[in-house]
């Protein structure tokens, strides 16, 4: 770490103090465990923070805002860590991190109104667990991490999967945000922001709602976050196919997100196919089959869903192959059957194989799991990239990263590199292809926090591998450009997806002119969104 000037140092021991002052000692970290653990990503690890701030509420958190950027410092929000692109690794030295996840509280449940309030730190899980007793959900209701992911994370960085086949990614769920800017003052967006008015809709004059979201943090502090519910769901239905032809895959997928046939539509290359299973066990977990049987509609249809999954056979899932996978969700078992269905010409039309669904099924039964996936099933370092394209472009991207791939095969077999696709689609025309990397390398402090105790007793502990690392991340920028020929887009924009870069002029200049008008000293999450 570098050292600072003792004049620094002085201003630093200021800083912290004024800050336990106004959240409190307990709310503010400043022990080297702490300060390193919270300025680091699943892949990015910088320079620690000089102190993490956590606080309760709205109020104290603008207060601390305030202080830190008056004073000069960089502050930099942390929802629950699951970033990979440096969304929330601090750009600068002496930077203070705010850790979201003490504000948690859902502040209101509107039944009649059909609205759910609550604070940034809250999970996905949290809330889905709150609603559903209330036969209610939001449109997007999470991320596979959201056990720990938080929703106001989700607001900056955006996200996929629950829902998002049907009601799209989790921002276009939301009706407003209250942030806190640079300064400290708050602002209301959307209809809350007017008087006498409750939170019931988002756009009613320029949408500002939607200025903030996936904003990389840039912008402001997301403090609480109003999001649109419906009622949930009591029927479901489940497919899984497969196919040793990627282009099949991708005309199925592509086929059943246009015609807005599964709230889930997602698929894997053969090797995370493998993966996946090596990882689970899911025919041989009980949990799973706990949440089968308990996810249905009654009881017994789920102990037959249930005794369907446990007799499937391994076979099919441990074959190298494509594997495509769906849920189907209806107010009615005679509507489901209709999309599932139609789900099933599309595949057989296209050239795949239907087998046992087992991996939709499990992966239902427990939607928000341990976030175990962070590393390999044999304690590898893992890390995604992603890219956004229309249906038309998603065979042609995948073809040309297979061959990047390849041109890259004599270093990852040198060094033991391994790569896979997961595949998904979001509302009518988004199609996302996220490759995903695993090498032998050491992991650090995120990896021991968060991944649970039982597989980190079973791990190898790989030693540093710099080597490894450096020609993953050579892949990685290889791959932005390509990505930056597609023309894709991206979520967690962070600091690696090359936003700024591919902005036209005009539209960078007002997003310049946002953040000078809103940030004008740039002490909010420096270096995000590449506009800085």
């Amino acid at each position: 770490m570098t050292v600072q000037p003792l004049s620094n140092r002085i201003a630093n021991e200021d800083l912290i103090a004024r800050l336990e002052e106004t959240l409190g000692e307990r709310a503010v970290l400043t022990d080297q465990a702490a300060c390193t653990l919270y300025a680091q990503d699943v892949y990015t690890k910088a320079e620690p923070a000089l102190a993490v701030i956590q606080p309760s509420n709205t109020d104290v958190l603008a207060k601390a805002v305030g202080l830190t950027t008056s004073a000069g410092f960089a502050i930099v929000p942390r929802g629950g860590g699951m970033s990979y692109t440096s969304g929330y690794v601090p750009a600068e030295g002496s930077s203070v991190m705010v850790d979201m996840t003490a504000m948690d509280a859902i502040l209101e449940i509107n039944e009649e109104d059909m609205y759910v309030r609550v604070e940034a730190g809250c999970t996905w899980k949290k809330l889905h667990e709150a609603l559903a007793p209330k036969g209610l959900r939001t449109p997007f209701w999470g991320t596979l991490s959201g056990s720990t992911a938080t929703i106001g994370g989700g607001m900056s960085q955006n996200g996929a999967f629950w829902g998002c086949g049907t009601a799209g990614s989790a921002v276009e769920s939301v009706l407003s945000l209250k942030v806190v800017l640079a300064d400290g003052s708050v602002i209301e967006t959307g209809r809350a922001a007017h008087a006498n008015a409750a939170p019931f809709m988002r756009k009613n004059g320029p949408d500002l709602p939607g200025s903030f979201p996936t904003d990389a943090g840039a912008l402001g502090f997301k403090a609480e976050i109003t999001l649109r519910l419906q009622t949930a769901a009591k029927h479901k239905g489940y497919c899984s196919f497969n196919t040793d032809d990627g282009d099949v895959v991708a005309q199925v997928l592509a086929e059943v997100s246009r015609q807005g046939l599964a709230t889930e539509v997602f698929a894997f290359n053969p090797f995370l196919q493998t993966q996946q299973m090596t990882r689970s066990g899911l025919l041989q977990d009980t949990k799973y089959l706990k949440g089968v049987v308990t996810g249905q509609d009654s009881l017994m249809k789920g102990i037959k869903e249930g005794a369907k999954m446990a007799l499937a056979g391994k076979s099919d899932l441990n074959k190298p192959m494509w594997t495509i996978h769906t849920i189907s969700e209806g107010r009615s078992e005679a509507a489901v059957d209709a999309d599932v269905a139609a789900i099933r010409d599309i595949a057989k039309e296209a050239g795949a194989n239907e087998i046992a669904n087992t991996v939709p099924k499990a992966t239902a039964g427990i939607p928000f799991g341990p976030v175990n996936s962070m590393i390999g099933p044999d304690g590898e370092r893992w890390v995604p990239i992603h890219a956004l394209v229309p249906h038309s472009k998603g065979a042609a991207l995948l073809k040309e990263l297979d061959a990047l791939t390849e041109r890259f095969k004599p270093q990852m077999d040198a060094l033991k590199i391994d790569t896979g696709y997961l595949l998904l689609t979001m509302s009518t025309t988004i199609f996302l292809i996220e490759p995903v990397f695993y090498w032998q390398d050491e992991i650090k402090e995120i990896h021991d926090t968060y991944v649970e105790d039982a597989i980190l007793k079973k791990i190898t502990r790989f030693p540093e591998n710099l080597e490894a690392r450096a020609v993953v991340e050579e892949m990685r920028q290889a791959m932005l450009d390509l990505f930056e020929g597609y023309g894709a887009g991206h979520f967690q924009i962070g600091k690696t997806y090359r936003y700024g870069k591919t902005l036209m002029p005009g539209t960078k200049a007002l997003l310049k002119a946002i953040k000078a008008e809103v940030d004008p000293d740039n002490r909010i999450n420096p270096g995000s969104l590449g506009i800085s």
